[in-house]
């Protein structure tokens, strides 16, 4: 188990990408705290808890902590409970996200704000609250999840991609201010199109088979990443099967 002894806070882990690296990771040893707004199942399937429950069940560790990734005082919380759990965090993914595609002049105020508030601000909350315990370890890994929309500007422009932009800007530079501390900042991304739920629940354009990759790509990469330190693989941009094969 590449991972044993380490402990990952997955934030957006209640379905999706998210649940699919949370499991990998826990495959590999890790303690992983299952982190996400969804307590109670929804419209759109998968709870924190329906997460935590299939990775204790397969022999691994899992602590379901709900967490609202556009609240500080929600995010601050979800961290102490995992610290108090495990005794500290090695690992960050920062998944949770919300999708709007619509092009910006048909675009309400409330999605642009909304994108911006989880897909952004979200990852800011939860990488700075991570950083001290990440730090007190003596380093580790913060993944942030990206899309490769965000270099297609010969498709326009929507906030989902603009969103994103702004994570990559935030990582990159993060990398450098947090080499010395022996951390490890990457972004990682599908190489093509996974459709989870909340894409088909997002009103997610239709998408060729061809462009489709499964979840477990992104798992595997993500496992990949999680292995750094800032002596590794540190301020990249990285597409998921170019990691999985």
């Amino acid at each position: 188990m590449t991972l044993s002894g380490k402990v990952a806070f997955v934030a957006g882990a209640s379905r999706g990408i998210g649940a699919t690296v949370a499991s990998a990771l826990a495959a590999e040893g890790a303690s992983v705290a299952v982190a996400a707004r969804s307590e109670q199942q929804g419209k759109v399937p998968g709870t924190i808890f329906s997460v935590a429950d299939g990775i204790t069940s397969a022999g691994g560790r899992a602590l379901p902590v709900p967490c609202d990734v556009t609240s500080e005082e929600s995010v601050e919380a979800a961290v102490a409970a995992t610290v108090s759990e495990f005794g500290g965090i090695d690992i960050l993914v920062a998944n949770a996200g919300v999708l709007w595609l619509g092009p910006i002049e048909s675009t309400p105020l409330k999605r642009w704000q909304l994108c911006l508030n989880v897909n952004l601000t979200g990852v800011f909350l939860v990488t700075k609250a991570v950083i001290p315990h990440v730090r007190a370890r003596g380093g580790g890994s913060l993944i942030a999840v990206t899309t490769t929309g965000v270099t297609m500007t010969d498709h326009g422009s929507n906030a989902y991609w603009v969103s994103k932009a702004g994570v990559e800007r935030l990582c990159l530079g993060l990398a450098t201010d947090l080499k010395p501390d022996n951390i490890a900042v990457n972004c990682l991304s599908p190489s093509r199109v996974v459709l989870t739920e909340g894409w088909q629940a997002g009103g997610g354009m239709q998408i060729p088979p061809e462009m489709v990759e499964p979840p477990e790509a992104m798992a595997k990469a993500a496992v990949w990443l999680a292995q750094q330190d800032a002596s590794g693989i540190t301020g990249t941009i990285q597409r998921s099967e170019e990691l999985a094969q």
